[in-house]
């Protein structure tokens, strides 16, 4: 089975930047399609960034801070998240396996990575 071993979370003050990186080994890379999705505590998981065949989307909140790109040579994905804001603290997966539907919905995705926690302080 393939792995999502995701990396990169950390604490920032606001207005700072991370970068999240998501290599997607096996056969999960071969829908192409990997999804970026936060949680916090007492919520369900919420949709930030997907990026299907070199296409990116993003949430509402997401848009214009927020980039996805995919290095197809490494079947890696990564998130770039620039000016971040408290409320974007949380934990991040990244997600493969895509089984259809919407991208920004945590239904649409089979297989999940462990997390990575995001901090940032006011």
């Amino acid at each position: 089975q393939g792995q999502l071993p995701e990396s990169g979370g950390g604490s920032v003050q606001a207005g700072g930047s991370l970068r999240l990186s998501c290599p997607a080994s096996g056969y999960i890379y071969s829908s192409n399609c990997i999804g970026w999705f936060r949680q916090t505590p007492g919520k369900e998981r919420e949709g930030v960034a997907a990026i299907c065949d070199g296409s990116p989307y993003y949430s509402d909140s997401a848009k214009g801070r927020f980039t996805t790109s995919q290095d197809n040579t490494k079947h890696t994905a990564y998130l770039q998240m620039n000016s971040l804001k408290p409320e974007d603290t949380g934990v991040y997966y990244c997600a493969a396996d895509y089984r259809g539907g919407r991208l920004l919905s945590a239904a649409s995705f089979n297989r999940w990575g462990q997390g990575t926690q995001v901090t940032v302080s006011s």
